[in-house]
């Protein structure tokens, strides 16, 4: 590049040839046979470690954010006559520094206008860290609807507490409203009036039902105690928008996984305030007499009372200092059940199991539990596959970041092993059900969807041993999520469901040309489903692992009954597996070298062929999981003996 003449990276509207032009003086083409004298040459390149804004709908904005993109175009060769008619048109918001953007052929340095954050929340505050504009009005007219509709005219306290119950009770309606018009501008007051009219859920049904008497107690417990989570994230999300914003790498991840980590620390250590305040509910407020918005309102009162700003800023800050984001967008679910693989209908009639505490959560849709675990994703799983809001009896499953079961639509939690950790850990202290089974996801590269392979045998097996939930039985030991068919079906032929891939939906609206989602809003994420949920377990360097192996190796389903029947080969290593599993033996040192290898070398090249994640950061995680291999070894030794004797 000559001493006068410098690159130049754009991003907004200097992309439009003819803006450029009238600009600068200058044009610009991708190819190289068209440059000349008043031509210049430009090529598809991204800035790393930036956020393209739009707050304010008319100029894109480059903000410094971790772990983030802007795709633009570098144009070469820039005379710095041109850059001063450009350094005039772009005004004083922008700031000219010199960065290095990513080409098909390289790194090439280059000029770019960027602002600071404290310069765009100067100007535009909320509105720079939320660029769905739309969606802070919408919430404030559902704001006004409630006060429409609920004791209108009234300005006392008792009333505001019934509108913010209310509103809890509308969570699901309103989170639709908001996703089925994001990218839009508006929604019509009709609509919004059709939507939000609807019947005030009541559980006076249940009090007249003799099988349902001996659980009321239980359910009204866990509706005060998921009231007050979620009053606390509401909370936090409004007094710390800038915090969490700046903590969150990407718009496409679900938006409250960091205050959800800071208001499940916040009531799980005071849990015996926080049981003080249900017990003192409860007894106060006899069911018989009352209905469930009077609970959801006695638990927003109470929310109110005990929520401390300094504390929610203490965890946010421990938060932040332990963050250690990656590349590929990560999600999870949990299954909790007092039954273990029992809740599920066959094996639960069979074995006339009781649940003492929900009944397997058959009345988990009576209380309006879906609609008031939103955020967590909650709903009842009975294996069915139906989805379908209705009184069965199963597991509780949560997925923060699922929004709608039958479309299919979720977010990733986040691309951070750390925090994705943290949630699974809160969350099980949080639901005093026992936790049953743990289903690890990453979203996959489009282009490598359908070039998925099998996983070797012997990788197969220090997975289960890390996650399979070893345990020590009569006669030795045995991986327990084989062992009780937990991951095991015969629906469709016998089948394992170790890993299987599927599809996502981001968000519900449509394109700007046909009405159906685009395509960059449809996901292929890879879903581990063998893993054991244990309260004391450190997941973190599993999911690095798992995150490894999916980069190296891009395993895909693990072992379906297609799989199984037209291959004899996985025929003879799934009647292998089985054996192993039922008596395990030791993993020699040399499988164990090569899966840490090979999680080593997909972790190497998560970021355009390098490392996400810091070295240290990589080799604490890998040494882990070496060490709970070797631990794994050394307790089929121990039950080999034990059993001999």
């Amino acid at each position: 590049m000559h001493k006068r003449k410098v690159n130049l990276f754009i991003y907004g509207s200097l992309r439009d040839s003819r803006i450029f032009q009238s600009v600068s003086g200058f044009a610009f083409t991708r190819k190289p046979s068209k440059i000349d004298v008043k031509t210049l040459f430009a090529e598809p390149a991204f800035l790393p470690g930036h956020r393209r804004v739009s707050p304010d709908n008319v100029y894109y904005y480059a903000v410094k954010t971790p772990d983030a993109r802007i795709e633009g175009f570098v144009i070469h060769d820039v005379p710095l006559s041109a850059m001063a008619e450009i350094d005039r048109y772009e005004g004083k918001r922008y700031q000219r520094e010199t960065v290095h953007v990513y080409t098909a052929h390289g790194t090439v340095e280059a000029q770019a206008y960027l602002v600071t954050p404290e310069s765009m929340r100067t100007r535009f505050g909320d509105r720079f860290h939320v660029n769905l504009i739309h969606e802070l009005w919408l919430r404030k007219r559902i704001n006004r609807f409630l006060q429409r509709h609920t004791r209108p005219g009234e300005r006392t306290v008792d009333a505001e507490l019934e509108r913010l119950a209310e509103r809890e009770l509308l969570a699901t309606t309103e989170r639709d409203l908001v996703m089925s018009h994001y990218h839009t501008d508006a929604i019509s007051d009709y609509w919004l009036e059709r939507e939000l009219d609807r019947p005030r859920p009541s559980i006076r049904h249940l009090l007249n039902d003799p099988e349902a008497q001996p659980y009321l107690r239980n359910y009204l417990s866990l509706v005060l105690r998921q009231v007050l989570l979620n009053e606390f994230d509401e909370q936090i999300q409004s007094r710390y928008r800038f915090d969490l914003e700046h903590m969150r790498t990407s718009e496409r991840f679900f938006a409250r996984s960091i205050s959800l980590v800071a208001a499940l620390r916040m009531i799980n250590a005071n849990r015996s305030v926080v049981d003080l305040i249900i017990e003192r509910g409860l007894n106060m407020m006899p069911s018989e007499n009352l209905d469930l918005i009077d609970y959801v309102k006695y638990a927003v009162r109470a929310s109110r009372s005990i929520f401390d700003s300094r504390v929610a800023e203490s965890h946010l800050h421990r938060i932040r200092s332990n963050l250690q984001p990656g590349l590929i967008p990560l999600g999870f679910e949990l299954e909790l059940s007092s039954l273990g693989p029992d809740a599920i209908e066959s094996r639960r009639s069979i074995c006339k199991a009781l649940d003492p505490a929900y009944d397997g959560f058959r009345y988990f849709y009576d209380f309006c539990l879906d609609v008031l675990c939103w955020k967590l994703g909650g709903y009842i799983d009975d294996h069915t596959g139906s989805g379908q809001r209705r009184r069965t009896s199963g597991f509780l499953e949560l997925a923060p970041g699922r929004l709608s079961i039958a479309g299919e639509l979720s977010r990733p939690a986040s691309s951070d092993p750390w925090l994705l950790n943290q949630l699974i850990h809160e969350l099980v202290s949080f639901f005093q059900v026992q936790p049953h089974s743990l289903h690890l996801s990453f979203q996959l590269l489009k282009s490598r969807v359908k070039e998925q392979t099998i996983l070797p045998l012997g990788f197969v097996k220090c997975l289960l041993a890390l996650g399979g939930g070893p345990e020590r039985r009569p006669g030795g030991l045995w991986v327990s999520r084989m062992g009780h068919d937990e991951i095991t079906q015969r629906s469709v032929g016998e089948e394992l469901v170790f890993a299987r891939r599927s599809r996502r939906n981001w968000y519900l609206g449509g394109d700007e040309i046909g009405d159906k989602p685009p395509a960059q809003a449809t996901t292929y994420i890879q879903q581990y489903k063998f893993i054991r949920l244990e309260r004391r377990a450190n997941y973190e360097p599993l999911i690095l692992c798992l995150k490894g192996l999916q980069l190296a190796l891009n395993p895909g389903d693990y072992l379906s009954a297609e799989q199984l029947r037209s291959d004899r080969a996985l025929q003879r290593q799934y009647e292998q597996l089985k054996r192993w599993a039922a008596q395990p033996t030791q993993i020699s040192s040399q499988v164990i070298a090569r899966f840490v290898n090979a999680a080593q070398q997909g972790l190497m090249i998560e970021r355009h062929r390098k490392p996400a994640h810091r070295l240290h950061y990589i080799e604490w995680a890998l040494g882990a999981i070496a060490v709970q291999l070797r631990m794994f070894n050394q307790q089929v030794r121990k039950a080999v003996s034990g059993s001999s004797e």
